[in-house]
């Protein structure tokens, strides 16, 4: 990868203001220097940044601010030679210098163009400023010269691009980026194209050439080598390159390039692999840091319109990567996204783009996960309703750790099973017999709860298998409790007792009681709630502190960092907030400061709910009962009785 480290002085540091869109590097003032005093461009970066200073009597360069023979201090290069002109141009905008500016501009070549020219005060510094040294084209420049190439990167980038074996032929060819291999190209997005209702597929191609009218595989997320499930082949109707909003229709576009194909948008929802190659592995999904935990339920102001707004989710859910649209069994159509602002962004787009009719919105709720708090006070059995098969199962909670690492894929079911397992016995303290018999990940696969197999030589135990992780991945997304998703949960079976007529175990028969076992394991093991916590940082001064701690403490947040800015009377302030109480915070907070902090939320972590659900009374009751009127199930406390069967 080369040197990481940013440094100023080799032009990877970039100065600006990205409100007024004018930015710099030292590089850029370097070009300018450095002809007028005959030295390398390199050499003259270097001099621009640090303890470098310009002794204009003897016309030579030193490192000591105060040499022989001056009497004052000597600026440093960068402050004498960039900060200088710059402050002195907006200066005399700002006092109306005209003549001033205007012999800088002549000398610096900012020419203005017609209604340019009447412009006054800070339009005028803006727009001078933009023209001069404009921050795009700066951050252009960087990307050019810092970055590396595709051909370079993706030589140590192919471990985290694709799926498959690294030594085969399309491993090698996104090692290689030739346009001449085979293809290899990434969907990441959909983007809505002028037609209403198709979409752009924009992607990267990191091997060979994409062209219009080419016949390519059409590989979906859940899609395995060798299989039909998620694979379609069809060709490329056209490629188009995007600029901004503007789109050019190209013939082809080789590797490293980004490109939007149409045609492509209807077999595929979110993201996707197009390859020629019949053996290809994926490229590995996007993982993104933050879960959708604001849930909003819409339904159509005019009953006619629900086939508009059922369309319009189904568009919504395509376009935007986070959002997570989905169909309630009682018929609600909720919308799922990262925080209030998300939201708010998608139910505009919803209603303006996509849907295109007037719809009601309820109030924003909170996604919870269902957890443990300890392990089962007894092995749970659960009969099948034939009463020849028998299911025993326990719960037990795993570490946070844990959880993060298969979220985070390193110890999901797409890592090698090889380092899962050795990182499971040396990390975690997890024995050998536990990592080898994992069954399923769920829910959807690849969540963070677990089924083991803790069983003895049990016969026909394979063959029931598939029939107990369908019926675990369907408890894993309802949990008994509220029927929110479950998050870190172990369920180790036991012992199993199978009829030995294939007949008389079938899905049937084992999916039900394997459920309700599953139910009856967590209630058994202090079942609690974890509720979404936000990473709060705030922007303030010093006297808004007190706002600040006020805010957080009547909304159960929690301040753990506080970084004063060198230089700056700003004071940067880390905290943690519950997802539950962000509803309203950026405008309480601007109130208690009087509009001086400025804060960023981001998803963090889950964090277990304090008490105990099962005590009459409390807190927690009290919002499980809530969340189960709300979603019209039977709003009382799940007994236990009625998942566990006797002997």
């Amino acid at each position: 990868m080369g040197d990481v480290q940013v440094d100023p002085g080799k032009g990877t540091v970039a100065f600006g203001s990205g409100l007024h869109g004018w930015g710099f590097t030292t590089e850029r003032f370097a070009k300018i220097y450095a002809a007028k005093m005959g030295v390398e461009k390199k050499k003259m970066m270097e001099r621009l940044w640090g303890d470098s200073f310009f002794n204009a009597k003897k016309k030579v360069w030193t490192n000591v601010m105060q040499p022989e023979g001056c009497t004052e201090p000597l600026p440093r290069a960068f402050c004498q030679f960039i900060m200088t002109p710059i402050n002195q141009l907006m200066k005399a905008i700002m006092n109306d210098d005209k003549d001033k500016y205007e012999k800088m501009m002549l000398t610096l070549g900012i020419v203005l163009k017609g209604d340019e020219k009447a412009l006054l005060g800070k339009p005028l510094m803006k727009r001078t400023m933009q023209i001069w040294i404009n921050a795009a084209d700066t951050l252009l420049a960087m990307i050019v010269t810092q970055l590396p190439s595709p051909r370079v990167a993706q030589k140590y980038r192919v471990e985290n691009l694709y799926e498959g074996p690294m030594d085969d032929e399309a491993a090698n060819a996104i090692r290689s980026c030739t346009a001449d291999g085979p293809l290899m190209m990434y969907i990441s997005k959909m983007v809505p194209t002028p037609d209403k209702g198709r979409f752009y597929a924009f992607g990267r191609v990191f091997s060979g050439t994409v062209a219009t009218g080419q016949k390519v595989r059409i590989q979906g997320p859940f899609y395995k080598p060798g299989g039909r499930e998620d694979l379609n082949i069809k060709n490329i109707q056209r490629t188009v390159l995007m600029m901004g909003r503007a789109t050019e229709q190209i013939a082809d576009v080789p590797c490293g390039n980004t490109v939007a194909l149409v045609g492509v948008d209807q077999y595929l929802l979110k993201s996707g692999t197009l390859t020629t190659l019949e053996n290809a592995h994926n490229i590995a999904d996007m993982k993104y840091s933050v879960s959708p935990v604001v849930k909003v339920a819409v339904k159509p102001k005019d009953g006619k319109d629900l086939p508009k707004l059922v369309d319009g989710l189904k568009k919504l859910s395509k376009s935007d990567p986070l959002v997570v649209c989905t169909t309630e069994e009682s018929g609600e159509h909720v919308i799922a996204g990262c925080g209030e602002l998300h939201v708010e962004i998608c139910l505009k787009d919803l209603r303006d783009e996509y849907a295109q009719c007037e719809f009601t919105v309820s109030d924003p709720v909170v996604s919870y996960r269902e957890t443990v708090n300890g392990t089962s006070s007894q092995t749970c059995l659960a009969k099948s309703p034939n009463k020849h098969n028998r299911i025993y199962l326990t719960a037990e909670p795993i570490s946070d750790e844990v959880c993060q690492g298969i979220e985070d894929g390193k110890l999901g079911p797409k890592a090698d099973p090889k380092e899962r397992n050795t990182l499971l016995k040396t990390k975690y303290d997890w024995d050998e017999n536990t990592c080898r018999k994992i069954w399923c990940y769920g829910p959807e696969t690849d969540g963070a709860n677990l089924v083991i197999d803790q069983t003895q030589a049990v016969q026909y135990l394979n063959e029931i298998k598939e029939h107990v992780n369908s019926a675990f991945q369907w408890t894993a997304k309802e949990g008994p409790l509220c029927e929110e998703n479950m998050r870190g949960i172990r369920f180790n079976i036991m012992d199993v007792t199978l009829h030995a007529d294939a007949i008389h175990r079938g899905a049937g028969q084992l999916m039900p009681p394997t459920r309700r076992c599953c139910f009856a394991a967590e209630l058994t093991a202090q079942p609690t709630l974890q509720e979404p916590i936000f990473l709060v940082e705030i922007t303030c001064p010093q006297e808004a502190m007190s706002g600040v701690y006020n805010c957080m403490n009547l909304r159960r947040g929690c301040v753990f960092e506080e970084n004063p800015r060198e230089g700056t009377p700003l004071v940067q302030v880390k905290a943690h907030l519950p997802v539950a109480e962000s509803f309203g915070f950026v405008a309480a907070l601007r109130q208690q400061t009087s509009g001086q902090a400025f804060p960023q939320c981001v998803f963090s972590h889950w964090e277990n709910l304090q008490g105990d659900c099962m005590q009459a009374g409390s807190k927690m009751e009290d919002l499980i009962l809530n969340i189960r009127k709300r979603k019209n199930l039977k709003v009382s406390m799940p007994a236990l009785g009625d998942y566990l069967d006797k002997l």
